[in-house]
C-alpha cells in the first residue's frame, strides 16, 4: 500500500465526506430497533406480481433492446412517457427537455459537476436534502444556508443574500430548493412563495435548481404547481424519480430542463456510465404504458397517510411539552423539534439503547447548526410499529428534560 494516499488524492476526493444517514443506519441494523431513519419506501408498496409479468413478458419479447447499451439520453419510450406526464400536469415540454439518470441522486451529483468550481457559491434551505448537500460538497461548493419557515426557504433572509452576493461580486451558481414535502421538514411551499422565489432568481439573474421527488405523495390539499410550471422563462432546473412511487432498487430517475443544460448534463454522464440501465428503464415504460403506476400511487398514499396519521396522534399522546414537530401533508419525513439544551448526537446513542433511531438534523445544516433537532420517518415501518417507536423515543427525550 502507497505510504500517503492523501498526497495522491484529489482536491475533490479530500474534500468528500461518508453519508452520516448510511453510517447512523449501520447501527440500526438490530432487528429489534424501530428505524425512523432512512428514507425508505414500505416494502408493501412494492409491485412484485405485476413486475414479474413484466420481466417476462420482456424476456420474451424485448431482451435484444433491454439487455443493451442505450442511448446516454435514456430510453425513448420511457421518456416519452414522462413527457405525457408532464403535459397532463400543464407543462410545456418536448423530449428534448428529458433525459433520464440514474436515480436523482446522479442528476444531483452531475448538477455539481457541470456547474460548480470550488470556492463557489450555491444557495441551500436550513435544513437542506443532505445528498444534495454531499453531492455539492464533493465538487468544493461554498454552501450558503437560508432558513425555512412554515412555508419554506425565506423570501426576505434569500433577497439580503443574493444582494450582499451581488454587492461582493459573487454570483451563486444556483438555489437548491425542495418545494413539495421538503426533506427533511416536510414542509410544502405554496404558490406565492413559490413564485417570489422565481422573481428573485429572475432578478439576480440566478438558476433554480428544483428536486421533486415526493410530490405526487399527497395525502390531502390540492397540488401546486411546480416552480418549473409556473416559470417560463428556463430559470429553472427539475429532478424526478421513481425511488419513492415506484421502486427504489431500480434506480431511475430524470431531469427536465433547457435544453442547453442539458447537453452537458449528457456530455458529463457519458464519461459517469455512459447510460442509465436500459433494462430497467424499458421494465418502467412498460409499467407506466399499463397503467400501473397511477394506480399504485394511490395505493402508496392511502398506505402512507394512515401511517403518518398514527405517527402524528402518537406525538400528541406521548410528546413532553417543549417538543414541536411538523405536519406534513405528503411525504416520508416530518421534522422534530426538541429544546435547545438537548442535542439529538448523543440523544441518538441513547435511543438505540431503546431500540430507536432517527436522523440527527444537524446532518441536514450546511452550517452545522439545528443539534436540537431530527428527521423522522413514518413511511417504511408498519403503524403499529410507528406508536410504539415513538413512544420509546418520548422516553429518551424526557430522560432529558
Amino acid at each position: 500500500m502507497i505510504n500517503d494516499l492523501n498526497e495522491i488524492l484529489s482536491t475533490n476526493a479530500r474534500g468528500m465526506k461518508k453519508s452520516e444517514i448510511r453510517e447512523l443506519l449501520k447501527l440500526t441494523q438490530d432487528p429489534e430497533v424501530i428505524s425512523f431513519a432512512g428514507g425508505l419506501p414500505s416494502p408493501e408498496s412494492f409491485p412484485v406480481q405485476e413486475l414479474y409479468d413484466i420481466l417476462c413478458d420482456i424476456m420474451k419479447n424485448e431482451a435484444q433492446v433491454a439487455l443493451q447499451y442505450g442511448a446516454t439520453e435514456g430510453d425513448t419510450l420511457l421518456r416519452t412517457l414522462l413527457v405525457e406526464r408532464y403535459k397532463k400536469m400543464g407543462l410545456n415540454i418536448s423530449l428534448k427537455n428529458v433525459i433520464i439518470t440514474t436515480a436523482s441522486q446522479q442528476a444531483l451529483d452531475l448538477i455539481g459537476k457541470i456547474f460548480i468550481d470550488r470556492g463557489d457559491k450555491i444557495i441551500v434551505g436550513l435544513p437542506s436534502y443532505l445528498g444534495a448537500l454531499g453531492a455539492f460538497n464533493s465538487y468544493g461548493a461554498d454552501m450558503v444556508g437560508i432558513p425555512l419557515d412554515e412555508h419554506g426557504m425565506s423570501v426576505t433572509k434569500l433577497e439580503e443574500v443574493l444582494k450582499d452576493l451581488q454587492s461582493e461580486n459573487k454570483k451563486p451558481k444556483f438555489i437548491y430548493i425542495i418545494p413539495d414535502f421538503q426533506n427533511p421538514s416536510g414542509i410544502t411551499m405554496p404558490k406565492k412563495r413559490r413564485l417570489e422565489i422565481i422573481e428573485l432568481a429572475k432578478k439576480y439573474d440566478v438558476l433554480i435548481i428544483e428536486d421533486s421527488p415526493y410530490r405526487e405523495l399527497r395525502f390531502e390539499g390540492e397540488p401546486v404547481e411546480t416552480m418549473y410550471h409556473l416559470d417560463n422563462s428556463e430559470q429553472v432546473v427539475m429532478l424526478g424519480t421513481f425511488s419513492k412511487i415506484f421502486a427504489p432498487g431500480f434506480r431511475i430517475g430524470w431531469v427536465v430542463g433547457n435544453e442547453h443544460i442539458l447537453d452537458k448534463i449528457v456530455v458529463a454522464k457519458q464519461s459517469t456510465d455512459l447510460c442509465t440501465p436500459p433494462y430497467t428503464q424499458r421494465i418502467a415504460a412498460r409499467y407506466i404504458e399499463q397503467g400501473l403506476l397511477d394506480s399504485n400511487i394511490k395505493k402508496i398514499i392511502d398506505l402512507y397517510r394512515e401511517k403518518r396519521d398514527a405517527m402524528l396522534e402518537a406525538f400528541e399522546q406521548y410528546m413532553p411539552e417543549g417538543v414541536t414537530w411538523t405536519k406534513p401533508e405528503g411525504g416520508l419525513f416530518l421534522f422534530l423539534t426538541v429544546p435547545e439544551h438537548i442535542d439529538t448526537g448523543e440523544l441518538f446513542l441513547d435511543a438505540i439503547k431503546e431500540k430507536v433511531a432517527f436522523v440527527t438534523g444537524s446532518s441536514f445544516y450546511c452550517n452545522g447548526k439545528g443539534k436540537n433537532t431530527m428527521r423522522i420517518n413514518f413511511s417504511y415501518s408498519a403503524k403499529d410499529m410507528n406508536i410504539e417507536g415513538v413512544k420509546r423515543l418520548a422516553k429518551v427525550i424526557k430522560s432529558y428534560l
